[in-house]
């Protein structure tokens, strides 16, 4: 389970290596600042789409379990990505190298391009230096393919996150949740997860309605994700040490409201959410341009070139429905929000 875990964690960086014809990391041709903004407008719907999908999926009824009840939940949240986020355009950058482009490009939610987006580079005299330190006195250039869009490798155009959850009752009508995964991996990809969830029910505070089969909460949760990919043995750019790291801290608050009937509950929840993640390129890239003449020239090697942060919040509401069958529960929901998610799964739950 922990390796299906990070398999579905990594699949963007997977995907977005393979659909890239120069490698993600030949955007770096264009400098750091332009690099940075590349990189951010292309990959911005999957970050997004990570944090909302990482809140979801916390709960499937209001109602707490009794003192050391428990329940371990298995499910898969789905943010969907809306059309206007498959597209970019390159003249909203504010770009200082790019001398020619395609106007507007894929985003990772985006479609393929045949043969890609070639981008046309022109360093300005001055600008870089060589590889013993020198600056160059002359204009240089080069070209890179954008990588495509992997819309047709997403479930439904969406980003998708898995849930493997635990929840036990404590005192105090308080339920303590966990999203746990150790550090697991191969020499290619490593990650690991930790979220920390709390639900407390206060139906009692509203008198009567602790007679009723209604139960209602409130609830806050916090994730925190790692995933690092090693991109030297496919990397279209020579030097060291070079991999993508990718970070993710996302919380959400909500107060929630169920109907307990003995086969058939009905939940809902409004709240708000959100958290930030951040991409990093680490290690050493030897860049080569050419001039005018044709001749290439090698500038000074870019160490830990790129940090780029992105963010998302938002007010949200979900409405699901649970089917329990004795200890066996199967439950799906769906939230309303800037990237709307589908939540489903099953769990196993005992008093």
């Amino acid at each position: 389970m922990k390796t299906r875990i990070l398999i579905t964690l990594s699949i963007l960086f997977l995907s977005i290596n393979l659909k890239a014809q120069d490698g993600l990391e030949a955007i770096l041709l264009a400098g750091k600042d332009d690099a940075s903004k590349l990189t951010k407008a292309y990959v911005n719907p999957a970050m997004k789409g990570l944090i909302y999908s990482m809140n979801g999926g916390w709960y499937h009824t209001a109602k707490v379990h009794k003192k050391f009840g428990f329940d371990i939940t298995i499910g898969a949240n789905l943010a969907s990505i809306p059309t206007k986020d498959e597209v970019f355009s390159f003249a909203n950058l504010g770009l200082s190298t790019v001398s020619s482009s395609p106007g507007t490009s894929p985003t990772v939610a985006g479609g393929e391009v045949p043969n890609g987006d070639e981008v046309e580079i022109t360093i300005p005299a001055g600008t870089l230096k060589d590889q013993s330190g020198a600056t160059i006195n002359e204009e240089i250039s080069a070209t890179f393919r954008m990588p495509d869009g992997i819309k047709d490798d997403l479930p439904l155009n969406a980003v998708p996150a898995p849930v493997v959850q635990f929840n036990i009752g404590l005192p105090y009508k308080i339920d303590a949740m966990l999203r746990l995964v150790p550090k697991v991996g191969s020499d290619d990809v490593k990650g690991e997860l930790l979220g920390l969830g709390i639900k407390k029910e206060i139906t009692s505070w509203f008198g009567p309605l602790d007679k009723l089969p209604l139960h209602v909460s409130l609830l806050g949760a916090y994730t925190n994700m790692k995933v690092t990919y090693d991109l030297q043995n496919d990397s279209s750019i020579s030097g060291s040490g070079q991999e993508a790291e990718f970070k993710l801290n996302s919380y959400t608050i909500q107060a929630i409201a169920s109907l307990n009937f003995p086969i058939i509950n009905v939940y809902a929840g409004i709240g708000y959410g959100g958290g930030t993640s951040d991409l990093n390129l680490k290690g050493t890239y030897n860049l080569d341009y050419t001039n005018a003449t044709g001749t290439t020239i090698s500038t000074e090697p870019l160490v830990n070139p790129l940090n780029a942060s992105f963010s998302a919040n938002g007010f949200s509401t979900t409405i699901g429905t649970r089917l329990s069958l004795g200890f066996f529960k199967i439950f799906a929901d769906y939230t309303l929000r800037e990237y709307n998610t589908i939540s489903g799964g099953i769990a196993f739950s005992f008093r």
